[in-house]
This record gives C-alpha cells, structure tokens and sequence, in this order.
C-alpha cells in the first residue's frame, strides 16, 4: 500500500464529508454536526489509483477501508489453476476492504477500472470513532450485512441461473446503483469488458457477447461498445424471473 508523501499538509488533505456529494450513500442519516466533526478527522485523506493500478493486493495487510468517491473498481482472487477470477465491481458510494477484516490481510487484489479516487478510512480510528458514534457503528454493521447478502447473491446467480438470467440480473444490478447515485438508470458504460463480466458471472467471453446481440435483437436494449442502453427493463426482469425466453443453458 502506497504511504502518503512526508511533509504532506493534513488541513490540504482534510475530506469534508459534510459537503461531499455522496455523503447519503456513505454515511448514516441521524448523524449531529459533532459526529460529522469526529468522522471528519477520521477520513483525513483521499487517495488516487490510477486506471490498472491497485488499491491493495492479496496477502497486503489491513490497515483501512475506502469509501469510493469516483472511479470503479474490480476485485479479483486468483484460482488454483493461476487464472483470474473477478469477483466484484465497486462504484462510488460503496466501502471496499472489508476482506482484510477478519484474517487482517487483504484476500483479493483490488484494481482500478478507470482512474480512481477513494477516501481512506484507518479501520483502528474507525473502530474507536464508531465506539462512541452508535449511529455510525449501527450503520458499518448494516453495510457489512449488505455485502453479506449480496455474496448470496452472486451464489444465487451462479448456482441456479442460465446465461441470459446472469446477464439480465447483471445489467439490473447496475442500473439499480447507477440510479441510486442520481445516474440513468437507462444508460451507462461498462467500465469492465465483456471478459471480466464473463469471469464475474461464469460465463465465456463468447458467451456473454452472444447474449448481449440476442438481447439487442430481442429489443431489450442497444449496446455499442461499452456504451448500453436499456429499453426495455420489464423484459430483462421477466428473463431473470424465469417468464423470459431462454436459449443459453450453461457457460
């Protein structure tokens, strides 16, 4: 993990959370302007990663969470065959580092998708703040459990679903959290390719390129490039609730 150069100016680094444009997404509602001020001083600074640098890697110790204020990420671990297996995408808003809670290393690489800016957030000082904070202890806890469930459902998606069903939940997925970040809903890009949605959802590069043009063809949406467009949300949604047609069984 890259340190912070020596001599830097903390009051120049200092995050104002109060004013950040994702304090609803990053922060608990209910918090007092003296609460604000002690997270203020907890989040002292932000880092930038550069597009295909990493945030932290396997085997880094855990030392901070981030909370993603621009850019996108992806995890990955590697599998015992030496490939890659992406194993999420994080946004702005989201908290990224919890792996490295429990074992207090890092267990996946985290690398940036596009130039990147997160704000760090020393898990001993977070401890200590959310301690006298039950608010914002109350709202870690309930950010965990969201990344609980949402690792049941990315075993859901690959346990029982078929291909078109992966990708329709996919693309649902994002538009959801591109929405809740005051972002279309309808139209965004791919910050990841074709090959690292395929490794996160299982599928083949072949395959999921093949699902997208059949979706194209279905009018369920228009993809040019990484640029997508959805048209038609109620039939994506009948495709992952099993109502939809589906002609790909597998990978």
């Amino acid at each position: 993990m890259n340190a912070p150069a020596t001599g830097f100016s903390l009051a120049h680094l200092k995050v104002a959370c109060s004013n950040c444009n994702l304090r609803e997404l990053c922060l608990p509602l209910g918090l007092t302007l003296p609460d604000i001020e002690k997270l203020e001083e907890l989040v002292s600074t932000r880092r930038k990663v550069k597009r295909g640098e990493s945030l932290f890697r396997a085997g880094d110790r855990f030392e901070s969470l981030y909370a993603v204020r621009l850019g996108f990420l992806k995890s990955t671990v590697m599998s015992t065959d030496g490939r890659e297996q992406v194993t999420g995408f994080h946004m702005a808003g989201e908290l990224v580092g919890m792996d490295g809670i429990s074992g207090e290393q890092h267990s996946c690489d985290t690398v940036a998708l596009e130039d990147t800016e997160v704000c760090v957030i020393p898990y001993e000082r977070l401890e200590d703040v959310a301690g006298s904070v039950p608010v914002l202890r109350n709202h870690f806890h309930k950010v965990m459990s969201r990344e609980i469930v949402r690792e049941h459902g990315v075993m859901l998606l690959l346990g029982s679903m078929h291909a078109e069903e992966r990708l329709a939940a996919f693309l649902l997925n994002l538009s959801q959290r591109f929405e809740a970040r005051g972002y279309s809903r309808t139209e965004f890009v791919l910050r990841m390719t074709r090959a690292e949605i395929g490794s996160f959802l299982g599928l083949k590069l072949e395959t999921v390129s093949r699902v997208l043009s059949r979706f194209a063809q279905e009018g369920l949406l228009e993809v040019n490039q990484k640029h997508v467009r959805i048209l038609n949300a109620d039939g994506l949604r009948a495709i992952v609730s099993g109502h939809g047609t589906s002609c790909e069984s597998g990978s």
